[in-house]
């Protein structure tokens, strides 16, 4: 049975930053891409970020302040968010699936989020 278990949401401050950490496990992490999508209140999901292999791929508003990563040895992914603003709030999904992993339809599997809240 296949898990994704995400931690380390919470409130922050406009500015701030926070580092969002899923654990895997129930599947051969390194063979899947990793991803995080995050859904805001009366939106849609989409997509924030993505790895696979030595690839990453940022949806263009968190370019240059999210850094998404991976530990293999540790099934696990990070994704650190800094100079968060108050759009960045929402449920973060951690997602594993195919490549690119850019796409909901690229996802094999979901976690059960992480709320992440920014005060302005």
């Amino acid at each position: 049975q296949v898990q994704l278990v995400e931690s380390g949401g919470g409130l922050v401050q406009a500015g701030g930053s926070l580092r969002l950490s899923c654990a895997a496990s129930g599947l051969t992490f390194s063979s899947y891409a990793m991803g995080w999508f995050r859904q805001a209140p009366g939106k849609e999901r989409e997509f924030v970020a993505s790895i696979t292999g030595g690839n990453t791929y940022y949806r263009d508003s968190v370019k240059g302040r999210f850094t998404i990563s991976r530990d293999n040895a540790k099934n696990t992914v990070f994704l650190q968010m800094s100079n968060l603003k108050p759009e960045d709030t929402a449920v973060y999904y951690c997602a594993a699936g195919a490549m690119p992993l850019v796409l909901r339809a690229h996802v094999n599997y979901w976690g059960k989020g992480t709320l992440v809240t920014v005060s302005s």
